[in-house]
């Protein structure tokens, strides 16, 4: 025991406590695409309130409430007896009409001949004539009331017009519902759809100066949106951005601006949030450290570097986006830089001597490996002789 006690002890009396370990990566250097981050809703293309175009008491209800219907599918049936009749009434009249128009037809072309044998007056021939374009208005009526009682008939069934879900029936049969007032349900589309977000007067501006002065490779890449749901890990889905306003809203110095998105999954409806991330500009070298390195000392953000002979310094630094999941370094660090990523706590002042393990930039948190125990040789006894 006096032996361990002598060993842990100073020169000078005091203990020496072990420099602590800390977990070091190097600084990446790498051509990034800064991504700006914004915060957006999912948005439905196409909303339709399903109302009836004829009035009457409903008569069935076709579809699963909440589920996926295709275009043109049934969704609802009205009592289509009353239209029917109506049908069968304005049938029976047109052919009523069309007799009466026949029968003027031949009234004319007999006045027609006995006016050029004399045998007719003017007058007479005249009144022919009136009643055979009587009869032909009075046909083409009946005509247009029967395409209208069928479309009445055609109406009682009513159809999905778009692809996409449907909500609930809001109505029973054998409730009453009546002509464009009664709402019957709400169809969405899903598939595309839309990811609207509103972005700061900077980002507009940086936007329309990229678009402008840009390759047309990075003008197109400007178009691109990468999305990302509350429960995913980074932004897995990509989009295209299809509208930007005209104008920013002065109250909140925000422009709307909207990106359409494949949604084969069907995971993306209507209301969900979404994490939204927009280029800033062309490709560029970049250095880039994990978030886990940062400190902040009021205003200012720091990091300590590890040099040649295991202290810690102190380097305060300027930092801009996020890169892939790392963090732009603007000002501050060189590529050769060894950056404390995990036990930045552990240092207590700047020059504080540590034991540095080196791990990779994108996992702060792993352990590194032990060091292999060294393998004494074995002892070799006394030669003996033979």
């Amino acid at each position: 025991m006096a032996a361990l006690l002598l060993a842990g002890c100073a020169p000078g009396g005091a203990p020496q406590m072990p420099p602590p370990e800390v977990s070091v990566a190097q600084v990446v250097s790498k051509r990034v695409t800064e991504w700006e981050s914004f915060s957006g809703r999912v948005v439905a293309i196409e909303t339709i309130e399903i109302r009836p175009r004829v009035s009457g008491y409903l008569d069935a209800v076709h579809f699963r409430e909440g589920g996926e219907v295709a275009r043109g599918a049934a969704l609802f049936t009205v009592d289509d007896r009353e239209y029917r009749a109506a049908l069968d009434a304005a049938r029976a009249n047109t052919a009523r009409v069309a007799t009466r128009f026949e029968l003027a037809q031949g009234e004319a072309a007999r006045a027609t001949r006995l006016e050029a044998a004399r045998a007719i007056s003017g007058e007479e021939l005249a009144a022919r004539a009136a009643e055979l374009r009587q009869a032909e208005a009075d046909l083409q009526a009946a005509r247009a009331q029967e395409r209208q009682s069928a479309l009445n008939l055609e109406f009682t069934r009513i159809h999905s017009p778009i692809a996409g879900y449907a909500s609930s029936a809001a109505v029973r049969p054998g409730n009453l519902v009546a002509a464009g007032t009664t709402l019957l349900t709400t169809v969405v589309s899903i598939d595309p759809i839309y990811v609207e977000f509103a972005g700061d007067e900077r980002m507009y501006l940086n936007y329309q100066r990229n678009s402008r002065s840009g390759s047309a490779d990075s003008r197109r890449a400007l178009g691109t949106v990468r999305v990302g749901l509350a429960d995913e890990t980074g932004y897995p889905r990509t989009g295209e951005l299809v509208f930007v306003d005209n104008a920013l809203d002065p109250a909140t110095g925000t422009i709307r601006a909207r990106a359409r998105l494949s949604n084969k999954d069907r995971r993306l409806t209507p209301g969900l949030f979404a994490r939204v991330e927009l280029p800033g500009g062309d490709a560029r070298e970049a250095l880039l450290i994990h978030e886990r390195a940062l400190l902040t000392d009021q205003d200012r953000k720091y990091v300590y570097v590890v040099g040649a002979d295991n202290r810690a310094v102190r380097k305060d630094v300027r930092i801009g986006a996020q890169a892939e999941g790392l963090r732009i370094v603007l000002e501050g660090l060189a590529p050769s830089d060894r950056v404390v990523v995990n036990g930045v706590r552990k240092i207590f002042f700047p020059g504080m001597p540590v034991a540095p393990a080196v791990v990779p930039m994108d996992q702060p948190g792993l352990q590194p490996a032990p060091p292999a125990p060294s393998v004494a040789p074995p002892a070799q006894g006394p030669a003996t002789a033979p």
